[in-house]
């Protein structure tokens, strides 16, 4: 039986650009002063812009939260999404401290633009997960599983990074899988298995731990091949960049690493 492929439409760079930003200024609703940095006693203060991988959202969440407790008067905001719609943002004039990746290639975006102050590092790894329905009554238990007719199956836009991986992991497998919808982001792909609007979706195995009984998680030994690197980098005109330093040291730090690997994430 033949089915319709319904392709999320990939979005102008200009389009994207307004997106993030509108995100970034709103979350900025706060009364320490964008642009403050470390005072003459070495005190930071002001506001942290990150611009994060859609993935990253619980670990830097909770990251955030610890700053902000560890340095009284700052503030971190965030913006999570598609990396690609996060670089494309970056390169179009969005304000934005740090950039922290769900691939290289995405980062190259920026670093390309010359829009990065310094080189990118990694700091985490990610490896996929198929999401399934609680219990698994589809019963899949492979990536080959995925390419059955009769399901409904949810895979990130290709451009995006979880979307490549999953597209890498097929074809190292020979694999053809014809989803009904590719997202824009791996929590936008997940969430349609979550609201049942779909079977099974290939996403992060953070997004599957993070998601609870939500959904189940198979894994599938073609992951292997298909690792994603996160670099992290200070932006070009970061409007804080001693507090976004700081930041990124805590990320990278072994308390930042412990919480990251707690959610699912491998060590570099």
């Amino acid at each position: 039986m033949s089915r319709t492929v319904r392709r999320t439409r990939r979005p102008l760079q200009v389009t994207a650009w307004g997106a993030v930003a509108v995100l970034a200024l709103g979350a900025c609703s706060s009364s320490a002063e964008p642009g403050s940095s470390a005072s003459a006693s070495g005190k930071l203060s002001g506001t942290v812009t990150v611009f994060a991988a859609a993935s990253l959202k619980e670990s830097f969440t909770t990251l955030g939260k610890e700053f902000e407790k560890q340095h009284p008067g700052t503030k971190v905001t965030f913006s999570f999404g598609g990396s690609d719609s996060l670089a494309a943002g970056i390169t179009g004039g969005a304000p934005a401290d740090v950039f922290a990746s769900a691939s290289p290639k995405t980062m190259k975006i920026v670093t390309d633009a010359g829009d990065a102050s310094g080189t990118p590092a990694t700091f985490v790894r990610n490896q996929l997960e198929i999401a399934t329905l609680p219990g698994n009554p589809d019963e899949v238990d492979s990536l080959k599983d995925l390419t059955g007719s009769g399901l409904k199956v949810v895979l990130c836009d290709k451009e995006v990074p979880c979307g490549a991986a999953a597209q890498k992991a097929l074809d190292a497998s020979k694999l053809k899988l014809t989803p009904v919808s590719y997202e824009q982001d791996v929590k936008a792909a997940l969430t349609k298995v979550e609201l049942k609007e779909a079977d099974a979706a290939v996403v992060y195995k953070t997004d599957v731990k993070s998601a609870g009984d939500k959904v189940e998680g198979v894994e599938f030994p073609e992951s292997a091949d298909a690792v994603n690197d996160y670099p992290i980098a200070l932006l070009k005109d970061a409007q804080n960049p001693e507090a976004a330093k700081a930041f990124m040291a805590l990320v990278r730090s072994a308390e930042g690493q412990k919480v990251l690997t707690g959610a699912g994430f491998l060590k570099p």
